[in-house]
């Protein structure tokens, strides 16, 4: 078997013309050739492939690792390195760096610890995840969305709203405590085997688990997790807790699972506490993970956060809407960028409100409703009114700009040394009038939400 064919077979198996229910097969038609030889790592680092891999880390861009190399600089780097590069992952010889610890703050207090890997193991791992998804893609669940081709979290919360409209009215919600730090090596490692047969490919995994953490000057040397950041992580994630989704779907659950967010859905708050504890009691002894228990629970699925959303179920129509902790978030993060004492140009504010404002509405736009963007924006107009009152400074800047927009002076001359504040300020009908919508929207290229 070339190592052509061997991508005519990935192609094959993308579009779904091998047996998918045949793992087994499709494993060992990846891995092994009929002679015997193993051709897994071949795969990873055929030429497309690697390519689709540097297109992905430098789309993604990120901070450098720890040896401080750019996005920007990784394929020069790798015009001249290439081949040696290569040649060491064929013989099983490549190492990965350390990766670089990160903290960033969760938005419900707490820090996140992220793990920075190198700009060319994130390469690799690109690869890597690339064509094992091949292997894995075909047999994950269906109640399954996080980190997988063509599904969303809009999907999974659409998913949940359909179990709730069929009369699953309470939610388990069963949390995995510190999922990505606890996961257990030995047992991720076993599970990998069972469908790759090429050594090579395993111990360069198992280098990518162990390669270590940069805390400052100090490594440390994890015997347990995955690092979050990386690429490979959300596959391995996956893989995982795939041992979950078939053990819920043998029970004839009715779940949605998001990476390590699982909802199991019931009838009565009496299934849902049986089930809570009967799953939990799983995860710890069959997955070795632990359950956090201060933070699981039965509830309502109108009181429960998932994904951002809440469902609610009024009059016997349910419906997806902005759970109250994201509508918060929002506003808090729009008050830092519109926060009065930045200094910042107006014309650079709008265009860093644009850049959040888009990533939002892309992905909440499943959950608004007009009742809801409408003062939104309104409140948002006004925000960058104060903003624009701030600027102007002194009294009698303010009143020759009221005056330039058409403000009657009398109007002008009393806003512009009145004592107010600018909150109070912007509410004003001459200052709207002065600053109308149209002029955020159209002059400056401001983006409301709708």
């Amino acid at each position: 078997m070339s190592a052509w064919q061997l991508q005519m077979d990935l192609g094959e198996l993308a579009q779904g013309r091998f047996d998918k229910g045949n793992p087994a097969f499709v494993a060992k038609r990846l891995a092994e050739s009929p002679t015997g030889e193993i051709w897994l790592m071949e795969s990873i680092c055929e030429r497309e492939n690697m390519r689709k891999a540097l297109h992905r880390v430098e789309h993604n861009e990120g901070a450098p690792g720890v040896d401080g190399m750019k996005t920007t600089q990784l394929r020069g780097y790798l015009r001249r390195h290439w081949e040696k590069i290569k040649a060491s992952l064929l013989d099983g010889t490549y190492k990965p760096f350390p990766v670089r610890r990160k903290e960033i703050e969760k938005p419900d207090g707490g820090v996140r610890q992220l793990g920075i890997p190198t700009v060319l193991d994130r390469l690799i791992q690109q690869a890597v995840a690339q064509v094992l998804q091949e292997l894995w893609e075909h047999t994950f669940s269906e109640f399954s969305y996080g980190f997988r081709p063509k599904r969303s979290q809009q999907m999974a919360i659409q998913q949940a709203r359909c179990y709730v409209e069929e009369g699953y009215t309470h939610v388990v919600d069963i949390d995995l405590a510190k999922f990505f730090d606890r996961v257990n090596h030995d047992r991720l490692m076993s599970r990998l085997a069972q469908r790759i047969q090429d050594k090579r490919v395993l111990r360069l995994i198992r280098a990518f688990l162990t390669s270590g953490i940069l805390v400052g000057d100090l490594l440390e040397e994890p015997g347990e997790g995955t690092p979050q950041g990386d690429p490979l992580s959300p596959l391995l994630s996956n893989i995982v807790l795939d041992e979950l989704d078939q053990e819920l779907e043998k029970r004839g659950l009715r779940f949605v699972r998001y990476a390590d967010d699982c909802m199991i859905y019931v009838r009565s708050r009496l299934a849902g506490e049986r089930v809570m504890q009967s799953v939990s009691r799983w995860v710890v002894r069959k997955l070795k993970l632990a359950v956090n228990e201060a933070k699981s629970s039965v509830s309502r699925p109108w009181k429960v956060r998932y994904l951002g959303f809440r469902i609610t179920r009024i009059f016997g129509a349910t419906r997806i809407g902005l759970h109250e902790k994201s509508l918060r978030r929002f506003r808090q993060k729009v008050r830092g960028i519109t926060a009065r004492d930045r200094g910042r140009s107006v014309e650079a504010l709008v265009r860093e409100l644009n850049e959040y404002i888009r990533g939002w509405w892309a992905y909440f736009r499943t959950g608004n409703s007009q009742n809801l963007t409408r003062p939104l924006n309104d409140w948002i107009l006004r925000r960058l009114r104060a903003y624009v009152w701030i600027q102007w400074k002194l009294p009698r800047t303010k009143v020759r700009n009221l005056l330039a927009r058409g403000v009657h002076p009398n109007w002008a001359k009393a806003l512009g040394n009145s004592r107010k504040g600018p909150w109070r300020i912007s509410k004003q009908s001459p200052v709207m009038a002065a600053l109308p919508e149209n002029y955020f929207t159209q002059k400056l290229g401001l983006l409301l939400l709708g």
